[in-house]
């Protein structure tokens, strides 16, 4: 009985201990991944759900390698030369999202990023969640900017990411409406957080794969992203990964998949 109760003690402390340990793992490895990750999750969960036949663009299914690097622009004058900088270095060329107020105050920036040879498309006119506007209220505001796109760059977009990445099933068809796709992405690198040049370049390279559409900002409140940018570009081509603009991408498309953040 006493070797017995014994060696139940020793299997119980053997149990307890291995228990303890497998804690203690699970804890150092949560410790090192960014809460990031988490909210990134909700973020998918929280995304609507379309069910008409106009859906907006988070990726394409392509039987190449190359994905879609994109910039959304709101504000600021300090970060955009610094992007494009690196981006004329790189002979990289992207879409740039660009909001209607900001391109109007800044035309010179705006026909530098058409001479460089960047696409160009909207990021709408008043920075406001698309979700809460009426079906005329989406239109209102896409089509401002769409004038002003249109007189300082020379070019008539045909993609919209809504401001926030914010829409609904009425936004989405009331932009189709005026000849708009919305366009939202698979990848953000969560630059506009500032979460450090490190996370943002491990987030784009490990969570880029072919027809996957890059999320990056060129406004003055993403402080990291040129710093980032080298990093990024090496790391995607060293994947066997070729980024190009969103018309490029779409033109090889073999079919949609809005697979949603990831």
């Amino acid at each position: 009985m006493f070797v017995l109760n014994l060696t139940r003690r020793v299997r119980w402390r053997l149990a307890a201990a291995a228990a303890l340990a497998a804690i203690l793992i699970a804890v150092n490895l949560r410790a090192e991944r960014p809460v990031i990750e988490v909210e990134t999750d909700i973020e998918r969960q929280a995304r609507p759900v379309i069910t008409g036949s106009v859906k907006p663009l988070y990726s394409v299914s392509t039987q190449s390698n190359k994905v879609a690097l994109t910039f959304d622009i709101s504000w600021g004058t300090v970060r955009p030369g610094p992007v494009l900088d690196v981006l004329q270095r790189y002979n990289q060329k992207a879409t740039f999202f660009l909001s209607g107020p900001w391109s109007e105050r800044h035309p010179d920036i705006v026909r530098r990023i058409k001479a460089e040879g960047h696409d160009i498309q909207s990021h709408g006119q008043k920075h406001v969640d698309f979700s809460g506007l009426s079906k005329q209220g989406v239109q209102e505001n896409i089509l401002a900017a769409d004038k002003i796109l249109q007189e300082a760059a020379g070019v008539k977009p045909t993609l919209i990411r809504p401001p926030n990445g914010d829409f609904n099933e009425t936004s989405v068809i009331a932009a189709h409406e005026v000849g708009y796709r919305t366009v939202i992405w698979s990848v953000d690198s969560l630059d506009w957080k500032n979460p450090g040049v490190d996370v943002i370049i491990r987030r784009v390279v490990e969570k880029s794969h072919p027809g996957d559409i890059i999320l990056m900002h060129a406004s003055d409140s993403c402080k990291q992203t040129d710093t980032a940018l080298p990093a990024v570009l090496e790391g995607l081509k060293a994947k066997g990964l070729v980024p190009v603009t969103l018309p490029e991408l779409l033109q090889e498309a073999r079919g949609e998949n809005p697979r949603g953040i990831h």
